[in-house]
């Protein structure tokens, strides 16, 4: 039913941080895409991930979560500067939450290492993720990838957000991060356990939409 299409692989470097959304016109992932963009604009954004009707899930799933990695790309883009080595030296997500990196093939053993490091990892393996066509674990690959798009917003809440804010892209974020929400409840793709760190913000965002 199509694969899932990624930005290109590649490794970046702090200064050229962006996003690329490789969905190609025509094709029937971008016109899903555009459907997406049509419902959210209608503001009502837990119907807006539900899944059209007639679609396949994996596809459904495929092109939202390279909407989120380029959204995701975008927002952490503009922080890169506050988020060094020196003021970042582990991944975390206040002092409670630290997140370690493997990938299980270059690197098996997680290892411990800076925020900007981890999301570089994340970034580069994101883009070369595909499926032709999905593969046998393209959820769990999916799942994967989701997880640790959430632990990039958590560190950018708990670590980043007085910059956000001198920024003025709070609402930006807000939305960005509801929206991922309400989709991976939609369809249960991240484990509650793993949303701990931003758990009140969750509840509090969900209760504005009730």
């Amino acid at each position: 039913m199509g694969k899932p299409v990624y930005p290109p692989c590649g490794s970046r470097s702090s200064k050229t941080f962006k996003p690329k959304k490789n969905i190609p016109e025509g094709s029937h992932q971008y016109e899903l895409l555009k459907h997406a963009e049509a419902t959210l604009g209608s503001g009502n954004l837990r119907q807006a991930v539900m899944l059209p009707e007639g679609e396949d899930l994996n596809e459904w799933i495929a092109v939202n979560t390279v909407d989120f990695f380029n959204q995701i790309n975008m927002l952490y883009g503009t922080i890169t500067e506050f988020c060094t080595e020196t003021s970042c030296p582990v991944m975390s997500a206040g002092p409670r939450y630290e997140y370690h990196w493997a990938d299980g093939t270059n690197i098996k053993k997680p290892i411990k290492c800076s925020a900007p490091k981890y999301i570089d990892y994340l970034m580069t393996i994101s883009r070369c993720v595909s499926g032709v066509p999905f593969p046998k674990n393209f959820m769990s690959v999916a799942k994967t990838i989701l997880k640790r798009l959430f632990r990039v917003y958590a560190h950018i809440y708990h670590q980043h957000f007085d910059s956000v804010m001198r920024l003025q892209e709070e609402a930006h974020l807000n939305t960005s991060f509801k929206h991922f929400i309400f989709f991976v409840q939609e369809f249960n793709l991240i484990d509650r356990r793993e949303l701990a760190p931003l758990q009140e913000l969750i509840e509090k965002l969900g209760s504005k939409d009730r």
